[in-house]
């Protein structure tokens, strides 16, 4: 009996002790399949705020009010408003335009126009706090009177003298027809050219325009710099379906001054110093060779100066000049296919405005291009007809840097610097070879520039050829 006791006992404890093993297996294997990872939170939020309310709504008709509340789904912020923010008609004093939560508020502290049709364009201006996506192109309208008027007018704003776009042109509408108005006061109505330089006015009245369009860095919305973007348009416009797209085409009659960087003037500043177009010792075949010194020369002597062969022979058929500025010195040769020259500059050749003279006489040495080193280059052209004294430029880093007037069709050249170009075709009406400027004030338009859209990649040693339809 005693046996039989002890070996139930012996039984139950053998069950308990494997009990515990396969639990103690099971919370190991579980707890190495089942780790506890944080959330990935879920694809990214790429969607825009959406209006949920504008209170009054937008196209209210006999607006009294003085402010707009916009209501969102989602908390919002403005950014850029400044340069997004567009109002036709133009105010006198611009409203104020915050954000707090959910809502933009506009607060206007102009005097509203009787029976007239405003238009708030916000641009990309409204975004929302956490993954900054703009709401695109907000614009909202409201009219004082009891219709909201309908008419369009659009058009298009080239750079005259690239034939390219620029999207920082803003367009404007006067209904002051006096030619003085866009030099001494704010446009009517305001729009904005889009990449392909298209512009489109909204909810106009009917009336008569003059048009311009300007780069309005100084934010004042009137025309007051030579060096500012600007085109204007021959006659006046009546918007309505049946009027003609305007093309405008934009130019500054300087260029912008460059900001000085100069930090005084240290002892090497005082030395007459120069630099050589051809520091990395190859000549190019097609261009003279230039040295530009750190100050105006002044009692430049041309003759001191020598090109010679290896052996010191002179050539004379050389050309040595200053240019307008009298910074450069320009040498002109009939140069020949990979051969070494030399460059003999004594060291009163010259003197500078304050009468200094080189540290001592140079004698610079170095050697012209091969042939092989250039390609030829053809092109045919089609249509070469629409255009008027037409010229050919090669553009490279937005300079040019060749410029051919074509007579026919047919154009070539046995050497051209290898390298990838774009094309223009310039109409030169006074036949100068170089693009000119307008003149609002003597309303004179500027020549313009077509940018061909095909590049042409010249390659070295290589016959280059391209037929181009205009």
């Amino acid at each position: 009996m005693f046996a039989l006791f002890l070996i139930m006992i012996i039984r139950n404890v053998t069950i308990f002790i494997a009990l515990c093993c396969f639990i103690y297996i099971l919370s190991t294997v579980g707890s190495g399949c089942a780790q506890i990872v944080a959330p990935t939170g879920g694809p990214r939020d790429t969607l825009p705020p959406i209006l949920l309310e504008a209170d009054p709504p937008n196209g209210t008709l006999n607006f009294k009010g003085n402010r707009i509340t916009l209501s969102y789904d989602e908390y919002v912020q403005l950014q850029k408003l400044q340069e997004n923010l567009l109002i036709s008609p133009t105010p006198k004093i611009a409203p104020n335009i915050d954000s707090k939560l959910k809502t933009v508020t506009i607060k206007i502290r102009d005097t509203l126009e009787a029976n007239t049709t405003y238009r708030f364009d916000l641009g990309n201006s409204i975004l929302d706090i956490n993954e900054n996506n703009p709401v695109k192109n907000f614009t909202y309208v409201f009219s004082t009177g009891p219709y909201i008027d309908s008419l369009t007018f659009s058009g298009n704003v080239q750079l005259a003298q690239t034939g390219k776009a620029d999207t920082t042109l803003l367009v404007f509408l006067y209904k002051d027809l006096d030619d003085s108005a866009v030099l001494k006061q704010k446009p009517n109505y305001i729009t904005r050219v889009n990449t392909t330089g298209d512009f489109r006015f909204h909810n106009l009245p009917d009336g008569i325009y003059h048009v311009f369009a300007l780069k309005d860095e100084s934010g004042q919305r009137v025309y007051n710099g030579r060096d500012e973007l600007f085109a204007f348009a021959d006659s006046t416009v009546s918007p309505g379906d049946t009027t003609k797209r305007v093309k405008l085409f934009a130019y500054a009659q300087e260029k912008p001054k460059a900001k000085s960087t100069s930090t005084g003037t240290s002892a090497s500043d005082k030395k007459l110093k120069y630099t050589v177009s051809v520091a990395s010792g190859r000549q190019d075949l097609l261009t003279p060779l230039t040295i530009e010194f750190n100050r105006k020369l002044k009692n430049f002597d041309s003759l001191k100066i020598q090109l010679t062969d290896t052996l010191f022979n002179p050539y004379k058929s050389a050309m040595i000049s200053l240019d307008t500025t009298r910074k450069i010195m320009i040498v002109k040769n009939q140069w020949q296919d990979n051969t070494d020259y030399k460059l003999v500059i004594p060291k009163d050749f010259a003197t500078d405005t304050l009468g200094t003279e080189l540290p001592k006489s140079d004698t610079i040495r170095f050697k012209t291009k091969k042939e092989s080193d250039y390609g030829s280059i053809k092109i045919t052209f089609k249509n070469l007809e629409k255009f008027k004294n037409p010229v050919l430029q090669f553009v490279t880093n937005n300079e040019v840097a060749n410029s051919y007037p074509l007579t026919s069709s047919l154009w070539s050249v046995k050497l051209f610097n290898p390298g990838d170009y774009e094309l223009r075709i310039l109409e030169d009406l006074n036949q100068n070879g170089v693009w000119d400027p307008g003149n609002y004030h003597l309303k004179l338009q500027p020549e313009k520039a077509y940018a061909i859209p095909q590049k042409i990649n010249i390659r070295a040693d290589w016959e280059n050829e391209r037929d181009i339809i205009l």
